[in-house]
């Protein structure tokens, strides 16, 4: 129900903006280099080519290999440990006025000639905070009761997802400015989307891969089957 209405709200805004919208004919837009797709991908292929950005596509494509565990398993962990999908939902909530927040007062610092500043000095905490999402996870079952989780559980829960969003949004606030400072004004729009592109590429084939190498690195216990092992889907089932 939920994703039904907001699916209809959607659908219905974008036809009313596409209805009711009109251009201003006065502004004459920027004239761009490109003319159509082909002349787009030609375009993008030397950029590519360009040492500098391959260097920096070589960086955004491997710095986040260090938190995509954390990032992509570490709620699934607490799920399996007992924590209720329904709570963890509810939890993302106080995130959302902290997400508005952050990147208005993170650009102020990202303004600058060297916005990649705030990139470098974000990454060791939100390195340190993936330890601190392995702690929460171990802590899980020491700390549950008939009853649940206790409150203060709940609230060092939040207090990390928060600590981890404004680390998270220093780091993508700042690739983005940088994107925007590098990028050609001529070309803005195809320069751009690459780079944003390449830095949306280095942050899911990471997830990808933890999320993929999760059961073969999870040490499993067979209960009352000495001798047996559950190290494998199949083993497990069996």
């Amino acid at each position: 129900d939920f994703l039904f209405f907001w699916g209809a709200v959607f659908l219905v805004t974008t036809t009313l903006v596409a209805f009711l919208k009109k251009e201003n004919q006065e502004l004459i837009p920027a004239k761009e280099e490109t003319k159509g797709i082909t002349d787009t991908y030609k375009l993008l292929f030397s950029i590519i080519k360009m040492p500098a950005v391959l260097t920096f596509c070589l960086l955004i494509l491997t710095s986040k290999v260090g938190f995509s565990a954390a990032d992509a398993v570490t709620g699934l962990k607490l799920v399996e440990e007992g924590v209720p999908k329904e709570h963890l939902a509810l939890l993302a909530v106080p995130m959302v006025p902290l997400q508005i927040i952050l990147p208005l007062i993170i650009s102020k610092y990202t303004a600058g000639p060297q916005p990649l500043n705030t990139f470098y000095k974000a990454m060791p905490y939100r390195l340190l905070l993936g330890l601190e999402f392995a702690f929460l996870v171990w802590w899980a079952p020491k700390v549950k009761h008939e009853g649940g989780f206790p409150v203060y559980y709940y609230a060092v829960v939040v207090l990390s997802y928060a600590l981890h969003q404004i680390t998270l949004y220093s780091m993508f606030v700042a690739i983005m400015a940088f994107n925007a400072k590098v990028s050609d004004p001529l070309i803005g729009g195809t320069y751009m989307t690459l780079l944003n592109t390449v830095s949306n590429l280095g942050s899911n084939w990471p997830s990808t891969v933890a999320l993929w190498l999760v059961d073969p690195l999870t040490v499993k216990e067979c209960a009352g089957a000495q001798g047996h092992t559950c190290a494998t889907a199949a083993a497990a089932e069996v």
